[in-house]
């Protein structure tokens, strides 16, 4: 079986659980964008101790994506995976022989779980996102993005559930008190997705197996909760779940 659950998405910190269950379960950490002591606190919410997560996985070097990854893979010796890019980001600092490179289009093995990156247009080094499968069944983690890709969409295809960034209302964005810079670079091709924009990225990957789909990276100042899942509705229709993953308490375990 393949679940997962959000331990927290905003612009204070990104991490996402994703397990395979089995004699032997497989636990990725994907994004780290918590200090350790949060993590930890929100890893037993969770029901799992630190030393329980197999694998890291990091998209990008931004501070609420990258975190303690460095210290937490350090002192649990877990292997990290990123992007040649996303490593010189963050200085390339040692990682104690547990880093790995992910690459656009490359498969990664970690035994009943399968994972696979795939490039996105944001403004980072080398950002990757990725899909989960045991086999079965395919998750989708999509976060921080400025516009689709027909690349990125291929990978998506058929996913049984997405965690999909829909971080702001373009009303309330050109309305805000950012200043005009940053409501360039938020809103622009190579920033975040508007709930319309997410919108029409969930109707295009709908199908009859899309079980959920988690809005996560919600603006705190730029959106509302009820307008990410009135976008995310119009878009899928009753058939799929839509949770509203929140900024402190993420999303409850979800089965898919």
């Amino acid at each position: 079986m393949l679940r997962f659950k959000s331990l927290g998405s905003g612009s204070t910190g990104n991490a996402t659980l994703v397990e395979v269950a089995g004699q032997r379960p497989v636990r990725l950490l994907v994004d780290c964008g918590l200090g350790l002591k949060q993590l930890s606190v929100r890893l037993a919410q969770a029901g799992l101790a630190d030393d329980d997560i197999d694998a890291l996985f990091i998209t990008h070097e931004h501070s609420d994506h990258i975190g303690c990854a460095r210290q937490f893979a350090r002192r649990y010796r877990v292997p990290v995976w990123m992007s040649r890019g996303t490593h010189e980001g963050i200085g390339s600092p040692d990682f104690d022989g547990l880093l790995n490179t992910a690459r656009d289009g490359e498969a990664i093995d970690l035994g009943d779980m399968q994972i696979m990156p795939f490039t996105v247009p944001h403004d980072a080094r080398e950002p990757l996102h990725l899909t989960c499968t045991d086999g079965a069944k395919k998750l989708g983690l999509l976060t921080d993005l400025g516009h689709a890709t027909a690349h990125l969409l291929a990978h998506l295809a058929r996913c049984d559930a997405l965690l999909l960034e829909c971080n702001h209302d373009s009303e309330l964005l050109a309305q805000s008190t950012y200043p005009p810079f940053l409501k360039r670079r938020v809103g622009g091709m190579y920033g975040h997705l508007s709930n319309t924009a997410a919108g029409a990225i969930a109707r295009s990957l709908l199908h009859g197996g899309l079980k959920h789909l988690v809005a996560a990276h919600l603006s705190g100042q730029n959106n509302r909760p009820e307008l990410a899942r009135q976008a995310m509705s119009d878009a899928l229709g009753s058939a799929t779940e839509i949770v509203i993953a929140d900024a402190g308490a993420g999303t409850r375990w979800l089965a898919i």
